[in-house]
């Protein structure tokens, strides 16, 4: 029943690949699929994209153990912040002005809307390293689910979840994905709250599972009973970094932002808004909710010995074997739908921003395209590579490598996107202050980690850290760096004035 229920789930996810080659034929069909893609599609691209077997193992499992049910307002912070407000603040603007510049990338609207080629390339080549380790990390996770259920050696978990990934995103680009994205997504919803419901029903039920979890005591951790069932949990500061790096960081992500990118109109964006606050809801909250009752299985797993990513496998091996193939679909699709985001947004980039900027400048549409699916399958190559070598030699948890990636990628472009689409007087120069300052603190964060204040140490609270401080870099920068050409900011600014028809009952709802 399991095998039948994954190569069926199998054989949908390539059709549908195929499917789509029809919008794949050019540049704007393979990245952003024409920009036609409605509300639905876009809010669950937009929300598998955001949870991967990263959350689902890694971060549920590591923060549900360290802050018990806590853990629970990250994946609030996720919906609230992550979701709601990225998509209020960022998604019209968004919308409006990288079509008003013709971008398709991240890398791209910094150039365009800075008028600087080597911003684009700077961002390009940032891009390129950090989310490589991040595609790396979507492996580990379904690794250890794969082996529980079907004891499948971790090299064939990683050949299936690379090939069919690689099969549908090069035949059918982004139409493809965010396809098989809204279909992930379903499988994730109702995967989630089934998941949820049976481990809560082995604990017997939710009241003595709290009941049972506030019994819990670790000494080196609080000594203050009931703890792990508190409001705050143990650790109200480090959670609150948590919160900061997996929420405020999508809005820096070029492979979330690209999403508004692609949505077909802006009606679209307010309904949008709402899926994916709800989606964001469900799954994360879910997901977080799950890892806080981690520690009432200390019985069947040893977090010394194997790390916190085998807390979330050992919660659901009890599970009956539907269930369990429902878990491994369910991470599954989480994982190959982050996996075909970043896959995309790295060669989208690496081509458009990078070799036709750089040594291909009159590169033809077609031949784009034809590089792109190419790349594809040079990153998920050297992202299998790396989750192999990453697994044999045990270098780090999930979560290490997730919070250096999110760190570098968001800290770098949140805080430079973000003004760029409000403000006339941010500069260039405060872009390369705020891309150089992440990139290099966490750079620095893996190879002189123990050099740091203990506080930053952890890459997770570095990352969110140098979130953070883009926020003040930027504008402060700005503040003392010549102003930006002044023909060049209001060119990117006409869209914003540009007239548009309303229905009369919209305008009398203004």
């Amino acid at each position: 029943m399991k095998l039948f229920l994954l190569i069926l789930y199998f054989v949908v996810l390539t059709g549908i690949g195929f499917y789509c080659r029809k919008h794949a034929t050019d540049v704007n069909g393979f990245v952003l699929g024409g920009r036609s893609v409605g509300p639905w599609l876009t809010a669950f691209a937009y929300g598998t994209s955001y949870f991967s077997a990263v959350v689902f193992v890694g971060y549920a499992g590591q923060f549900g153990w360290r802050y018990g049910i806590a853990a629970t307002w990250a994946g609030i912070g996720n919906a609230v912040i992550g979701s709601l407000l990225a998509w209020v603040v960022l998604g019209r603007r968004t919308r409006i002005m990288t079509q008003h510049l013709d971008s398709a990338t991240m890398p791209q609207f910094f150039g365009e809307r800075f008028g600087s080629r080597p911003l684009k390339i700077g961002a390009s080549v940032i891009i390129f390293i950090f989310l490589i380790p991040y595609t790396a990390s979507l492996y580990n996770g379904l690794s250890r689910l794969f082996g529980m259920a079907f004891n499948i050696d971790y090299s064939v978990c990683i050949l299936l979840m690379a090939v069919l990934t690689a099969v549908y995103v090069i035949a059918g680009g982004y139409m493809a994905t965010a396809i098989n994205d809204f279909l992930q997504g379903i499988i994730m919803l109702g995967g989630i709250a089934a998941v949820i419901a049976a481990v809560l029903k082995s604990k017997g039920g939710l009241m003595e599972a709290l009941e049972g979890l506030a019994r819990v005591t670790d000494e080196t951790v609080s000594s203050t009973p009931g703890i792990f069932a508190s409001f705050l949990g143990p650790d109200p500061l480090n959670l609150l970094f948590v919160v900061i790096l997996t929420s405020l960081g999508t809005w820096g992500l070029p492979q979330m932002v690209q999403k508004f990118y692609a949505i077909k109109n802006e009606e679209s964006i307010k309904k949008g808004t709402i899926i994916s606050t709800l989606f964001a809801l469900v799954v994360a909250g879910g997901c977080y909710f799950l890892g806080g009752f981690g520690r009432l299985f200390s019985d069947q797993v040893d977090v010394a010995a194997q790390g916190y990513d085998s807390i979330i496998p050992a919660m659901l091996s009890g599970l009956s074997p539907l269930l369990i193939s429902l878990v491994v679909i369910l991470v599954l699709s989480a994982s190959m739908s982050t996996l075909s985001s970043l896959v995309m947004a790295s060669s989208s980039t690496l081509t458009i921003d990078f070799l036709k900027e750089i040594f291909f400048q009159k590169m033809s549409d077609k031949k784009q395209v034809l590089w792109m699916r190419l790349l594809v399958v040079v990153f998920i190559a050297i992202s299998s590579v790396l989750a192999l070598i990453q697994y044999k030699s045990n270098i780090t948890f999930i979560a290490q490598l997730m919070g250096v990636s999110w760190g570098a990628l968001a800290g770098s472009f949140l805080a430079p996107f973000l003004y760029s689409l409000y403000s006339r007087r941010v500069t260039k120069a405060s872009c390369w202050v705020c891309f150089l300052f992440s990139s290099l603190l966490m750079m620095a964060n893996i190879f002189f980690r123990s050099s740091f204040p203990a506080i930053l140490q952890s890459p997770i609270n570095c990352g969110a850290a140098a979130m953070l401080a883009g926020l003040v870099i930027v504008p402060l920068v700005s503040l003392f760096t010549p102003k930006p050409d002044k023909a060049l900011v209001d060119n990117a600014f006409a869209c914003y004035e540009k007239k548009t028809e309303v229905a009369q009952k919209t305008a009398l709802g203004r």
